[in-house]
């Protein structure tokens, strides 16, 4: 790289720390190590023009975890790890409330519903009968009961009676939400360096020299806020899934207020003003979602049309304005990993697909370890 005098003085010399990934966990870890450490010098290094992963491309749910997630969940964690799971999750959202306010995340508590579709008796039935216990296990928590049945008002097509509604659940602006954590983060004196891809990593006794394309400096500690990438470097037990989304051009007189979810949270959907945003379907291919390439397929592409032409908007002319896809961090266990590494490189990865309900929380974990 032809860097001047002042570009390595600036910004790669005396670097206390550096956070690779600049979405919602990066920039609260960094936020955080500012709050920490006020006098350190922080650097965050990003690999895209704008958070690569999924910060950016989520659909902007406030949630944390559908009815028949949660009993789906109960079939591979214990009672106590998903009680956990749902509580980081909702403290996590009190905390992205607190730290950026419902204002500048447009935050709208309109609820979430879960509906079933006419072939899915098994779930439909599994989750009435099992919604008292879940309430039951939650009360403690939220105080009150956090599903209910609901007749559908919304004159969706093909589902069961009833839908399963939660009046904690709420949804944000995606875009809103990281423009106010980039603005805060440059306001508390962090650096922020878009399209630095880091390549390689070695530890030293006194620091981590970490290697971009065609340059290398020294940092005293690392930190990877990689999720979905975190696999190439940090060799944690992280897989990429990739989610796809569409949304629809406006449409008139609208009546859809809310979050909604289909099929263990495999499909999801929402309003957005008066227009549609509908995502999902890596259930029908999980061998090719499985996959850190952005992109979209026509199996999960021609599923989604069907869910929004048959089922949520049935016989209504809708046309889709733009279609995108993001990249998320799984694993066999749905608990984040908030790990240190060796004596100065530090990670916070694998979200689970809640990266906007958990990231505030994982950014701080990452940040306290050292």
């Amino acid at each position: 790289m032809n860097l001047s005098y002042w570009e390595l003085k600036n910004w790669f010399s005396n670097i206390d720390y550096t956070v690779v990934g600049s979405g919602i966990v990066g920039l609260h870890a960094a936020l955080r190590l500012r709050e920490r450490f006020p006098s350190s010098k922080i650097l965050i290094l990003e690999k895209g023009m704008l958070p690569q992963g999924a910060s950016t491309k989520n659909a902007g749910f406030a949630c944390f975890g559908s009815l028949s997630e949660i009993i789906d969940d109960l079939k591979s964690h214990s009672e106590e790890e998903v009680i956990q799971l749902i509580q980081k999750r909702w403290n996590g959202l009190q905390l992205l409330r607190k730290n950026l306010t419902d204002e500048s995340i447009d935050f709208k508590p309109f609820g979430g519903y879960e509906l079933f579709l006419k072939e899915d008796d098994s779930s439909y039935s599994d989750c009435l009968s099992r919604m008292s216990f879940i309430n039951e296990i939650l009360k403690p928590f939220f105080k009150a009961d956090v599903f209910c049945k609901e007749i559908d008002r919304f004159s969706f097509n093909g589902i069961h009676e009833y839908l399963i509604f939660n009046p904690f659940e709420a949804q944000i602006d995606t875009g809103n939400m990281m423009q106010a954590l980039l603005k805060k983060a440059i306001a508390n004196d962090i650096l922020i360096l878009n399209q630095q891809t880091v390549t390689a990593y070695e530890e030293k006794v006194e620091g981590v020299k970490v290697a971009l394309d065609d340059f290398g400096f020294m940092t005293k500690k690392l930190l990877f806020a990689t999720n979905g990438f975190a696999n190439t470097l940090t060799k944690n037990q992280v897989v990429p899934a990739r989610a796809q989304v569409l949304i629809t051009e406006p449409i008139p007189n609208l009546d859809i207020r809310g979050t909604f979810h289909i099929d263990k949270g495999y499909y999801y959907f929402r309003n957005f003003e008066d227009r549609i945003l509908l995502g999902g379907g890596r259930n029908l291919d999980f061998k090719g979602e499985t996959t850190a390439e952005f992109g979209q397929s026509e199996i999960i592409q021609n599923r989604l049309e069907q869910l929004l032409k048959e089922v949520i908007l049935p016989n209504q002319e809708v046309k889709i304005e733009h279609r995108w896809s993001g990249i998320m961090g799984l694993g066999s266990s749905k608990n984040p990993i908030v790990s240190q590494l060796s004596e100065h490189v530090y990670c916070g990865v694998r979200l689970g697909g809640m990266g906007v309900a958990i990231g505030s929380i994982i950014g701080n974990e990452l940040a306290d370890l050292i």
